[in-house]
This record gives C-alpha cells, structure tokens and sequence, in this order.
C-alpha cells in the first residue's frame, strides 16, 4: 500500500485503489480493447482486469511466444476470458504498418486503444527508422498507430453508439524534460542526449499527442475520447535499464504502488462511466489531475504533430 492511499480523491477512488476496484461493477461484455505491452507489468494486469470485465482484449506483442503464455495464464484464472495475441514492435515503424493492416483486415472492431508499452532511460539508441529509441518507442510508434486505426474506432463508434476510449500511458516524468519541452531540432543528437531528460520528453509528447488528438477529434464531432495518464511509480521492469531511477526504486520500493495499484488509473480511464465525454484530460490515482504547462501548450501540440507526422511520412 502507497503513502498516500489515505487521500480520496473526487473519483471516489484512491493511490491504493486496484485495477479491480475502480472497474467493480462494469461490465464490458461487446467490447474490444487494444492492450500494447501486455505481457507484463501493468499492461498485463490492465489486460487480465479487462478480460475479468468482459472485454475482448487483443495483445500487440514482440514475442508471440511470451504473449501467448500470458493468454493462456489468464485464461486459467479467466476461463471466459477472451484474448487474441498478435505481432507488434512499437519502436519499428514498419511493424505498426504490418500489425494495423493485419487489425483492420480482420474486420474487428476498436472501441478501446490502451497505448501502454514503452521504454525507460536506456543508453542512446536510434531506432530501426533512426529516431532516438525514447521517442521512437513511447511516441511516433504509438502516434502512428492511432492514426492507423482511428477509422476503425470512428466506425466502431458510430455503428455501436458507445464511446471510444483512447488512453495514452504518460508519466510525472513529462515534467522532467529539455527546455523548450521537445528538443525537435536536436532529436537524434548523441551529444545532447540525457537519458532522463530524453524519456520525460517521450513522455511529454503523449500528454501532448492526447491533447491535440482531442481537439481535432471534437472538431470532427466524433465520438472518440483521448486521455493521457501518470499509473504512479511501480516497481516494473521499466527501469531494468538502470541508472538514477533504477537505484531510486530500489531504495524507496516499499512506498511504492504494487501492480494491480499501478494498472488503476489505465482501467479508470478506459472504462468508467465517470468520464463519458472526458478528453484531453491528464490523470493520476485515478483521479483528474493537472499536466504541466507545456503538456498544456496548444502551439506546442499542433508542432508535435506536424513533426510526428513528417517523421512517419518520411520512413
């Protein structure tokens, strides 16, 4: 249990508050959820909680092997539970291509899109389209994603009537970044890399990609929400990269959220009727909170955009 699980917020709901808890009663039979990064961690038990719930969930994973023995651990627990494991690396852009065209020629319907896998402080790495690994992984794979299967959520959401549901998983580390906020100039640049400072931006641009994604959304009149959330500090194998983190984990790990705490404020988000209409929005503990200013810049996101686009045109 977290220090701060005393501290109810608005929501009804808690830092101590479990994945289970804050989806108590919903049910999301008819309802099918992209999970990325299921196969541990709080992408797991966002996974598991939503197919306790009903939901048909489909796992994007790099290893089809470790994603199916997954499937079938919640499966033991879950005997109704219904998943399907499929093939992505978020990082590699045509990996996103290859598994959206695959989605959208199963004729499935998307009426959630959980972006949960991502990457944490590694030494300087370009990704396989050469993007610094941070921002390639936590962002451009993931808004090229969304953009992929958007029409398959519009139409979702349209033929069913229920609202679809984006949630983008960010961090309080997107507090923590280069001035300016994104460093677009300097992306790739070995020398001015920080590997903190380089995942607090990654993490920025998912606060920000939710907050510009939600007004183009509401400027269309579709019925899709975006959200972008911090799942608290949890001992994962995030920080297996080690460095300042890493030793910091370590030495406060009994303070922190356990898993099925961190996985909270993904299912809040994704599933509670609380937030029917909600968007743009930054949560924490399953509750509203406040993202920083340059998560909140409207100049700032329509630029993110434009980049990301040109990045993901250009590979």
């Amino acid at each position: 249990m977290t220090w701060i699980s005393i501290f109810t917020g608005k929501s009804g709901f808690a830092a101590s508050s479990t994945a289970e808890d804050v989806t108590k009663g919903i049910d999301g039979t008819g309802v099918t959820a992209i999970v990325t990064g299921a196969t541990s961690g709080i992408g797991l038990e966002t996974a598991r909680v939503l197919a306790l719930r009903g939901v048909n969930v489909v796992m994007p994973v790099r290893n089809i092997e470790s994603g199916e023995k997954v499937k079938q651990s919640i499966a033991e627990k879950i005997p109704n539970a219904k998943l399907e494991v499929m093939e992505l690396d978020v990082s590699s852009l045509e990996s996103v291509r290859k598994f959206a065209s695959q989605y959208c020629s199963k004729g499935l319907p998307l009426n959630i899109l959980i972006l949960n896998a991502g990457i944490m402080t590694p030494p300087f790495t370009l990704s396989k389209d050469n993007i610094e690994l941070q921002f390639a992984t936590n962002h451009v794979g993931n808004f090229l994603l969304t953009n992929l299967l958007l029409d398959t959520m519009k139409k979702t959401a349209k033929e069913s009537g229920k609202e679809g549901r984006i949630v983008i998983l960010s961090s309080e580390v997107h507090r923590v970044t280069y001035k300016g906020g994104i460093m677009f100039d300097k992306l790739n640049d070995e020398k001015s890399y920080n590997a903190l400072y380089a995942y607090g931006q990654s993490k920025l641009a998912n606060a920000l990609h939710a907050y510009e994604l939600t007004r183009r959304l509401q400027e269309e009149g579709v019925n899709i929400t975006a959200n972008s959330l911090h799942p608290g500090v949890i001992k994962t194998n995030l920080a297996r990269h080690g460095g300042f983190f890493s030793v910091f984990v370590n030495a406060v790990q009994s303070f922190l959220k356990n898993v099925p705490q961190g996985a909270a404020t993904t299912c809040y988000v994704a599933l509670h009727p609380q937030l029917k209409g909600v968007s743009g929005q930054y949560f924490a503990d399953s509750n509203l909170s406040k993202a920083s200013g340059y998560a909140r810049d409207p100049e700032l996101a329509k630029k993110l955009w434009d980049f990301s686009v040109k990045l993901t045109e250009s590979k």
